[in-house]
């Protein structure tokens, strides 16, 4: 288990240090930002590498065996309206926990001046992608092709991109980039390959995967039905 830490929190390391040294290069030859400032970017990548550090030891010490046992127990139970619904239901809470999208709700909410509020942009994402991770489980137990469901829904997005209000396209794009976070990618991905591990005859790589971009675009469509709502 130390090995494993250690390994993770040399992960983390490698993973901030470009970031750190640029902005310590910057600061040296460039900015000179004042002291006060520079200390503050120095002890808030310190908190950056502490939580990283937790955060990837819970993914993988908690989510991922607990999705993939999800996942596999969910067959057993004879049920496919069960399978969509938990699918549903995983796709939504881990939504609306994501980080990413919860930068956005804001960032939205405050440069629109409350016009387009924090909540229905969060929860319009979420129910998009919830709604599209429930078809990805219908496609693994149904064994839809995955180019017929993206090809569709790419055409989809393409058609309402000509005819959404300007101004919501952009954040529909952006709303389906967030979705893929720290969360929602362990989630789904583990439940995805626990369901196709007890399918007979299924490919955990050709069935397990594929499920995010599917559900990135559940959240564009969302966005972009959204902002015909409320022209």
């Amino acid at each position: 288990m130390w090995s494993e830490l250690k390994r993770r929190l040399v992960d983390v390391l490698q993973t901030v240090a470009p970031l750190i040294g640029v902005v310590c290069l910057l600061q040296l030859i460039l900015v000179q930002a004042p002291a006060a400032l520079f200390l503050q970017f120095l002890a808030g990548s310190v908190l950056i590498i502490a939580g990283m550090f937790l955060l990837f030891i819970g993914v993988d010490y908690g989510i991922l065996p607990m999705g993939r046992f999800v996942g596999a127990e969910l067959p057993r139970k004879g049920s496919v309206t069960l399978i969509v619904l938990v699918g549903f239901a995983m796709g939504f809470a881990t939504t609306v926990a994501e980080p990413d999208v919860l930068v956005l709700a804001a960032q939205v909410d405050d440069i629109s001046r409350g016009e387009i509020s924090r909540l229905i942009v969060l929860s319009v994402t979420a129910l998009g992608v919830a709604t599209f991770v429930a078809l990805a489980m219908a496609r693994i137990i149904y064994d839809i092709s995955i180019r017929t469901l993206l090809t569709a829904s790419l055409v989809a997005v393409l058609a309402l991109s000509y005819v959404t209000p300007e101004k919501f396209v952009p954040m529909a794009y952006d709303a389906g980039s967030v979705t893929t976070g720290v969360l929602t990618t362990p989630v789904v991905i583990s439940i995805a390959i626990g369901l196709t591990s007890v399918l007979a005859g299924r490919s955990t790589v050709s069935d397990g995967f594929g499920l995010l971009g599917f559900a990135s675009i559940g959240a564009i469509i969302a966005v972009m039905i959204m902002g015909l709502a409320m022209q």
